[in-house]
């Protein structure tokens, strides 16, 4: 299970903004890394401009899964990952996302902003700390732990 990016884009009247993103392409050789890039750049925009406001969605795009959430404002979220990664946490990551990010940079800045312009440092972080589902999400900790627990006292005898 693996993220490949993270996008922050406004989705405008006549076109879709870019605003931030953050790129994982670590896993893919060298010579791959700057056109698998510049696809998820490519393709965040497309995903939006295809989407609703108030919406989400996951959409399969070759072997990747996209995931977008279009909130009422017209602040919009992609996560591309691979298509093990969970919706529920891909979707629930965006809106933690456009929450803080909402709160960070000023509305007036979303139509004209750009990754230069625009000045927030939480996507990297966030593309990083929910890299592995199981630690990042409270639900599939408390599934783990259940789990688990049942396990060992399964083999137990009352007596």
């Amino acid at each position: 299970m693996k993220r490949y990016s993270l996008s922050v884009l406004y989705k405008g009247e006549s076109k879709t903004v870019l605003l931030k993103a953050a790129y994982d392409v670590s896993s893919f050789s060298f010579f791959q890394r700057s056109s698998v890039q510049e696809f998820m750049t490519f393709t965040s925009p497309l995903i939006v401009e295809c989407s609703g406001k108030g919406s989400r969605a996951s959409v399969k795009e070759q072997e990747h899964l996209c995931h977008v959430y279009v909130r009422n404002d017209s602040l919009a979220g992609v996560v591309i990952a691979d298509s093990e990664y969970p919706s529920r946490l891909a979707l629930s990551l965006l809106e933690k996302v456009l929450d803080e990010f909402s709160k960070q940079v000023d509305r007036v800045d979303w139509p004209t902003g750009s990754p230069d312009t625009i000045q927030h440092t939480g996507l990297d972080s966030h593309l990083s700390r929910y890299q592995n589902p199981r630690e990042a999400d409270p639900m599939t900790k408390s599934k783990a732990f259940y789990k688990t627990a049942r396990k060992q006292n399964s083999c137990c005898a009352i007596m």
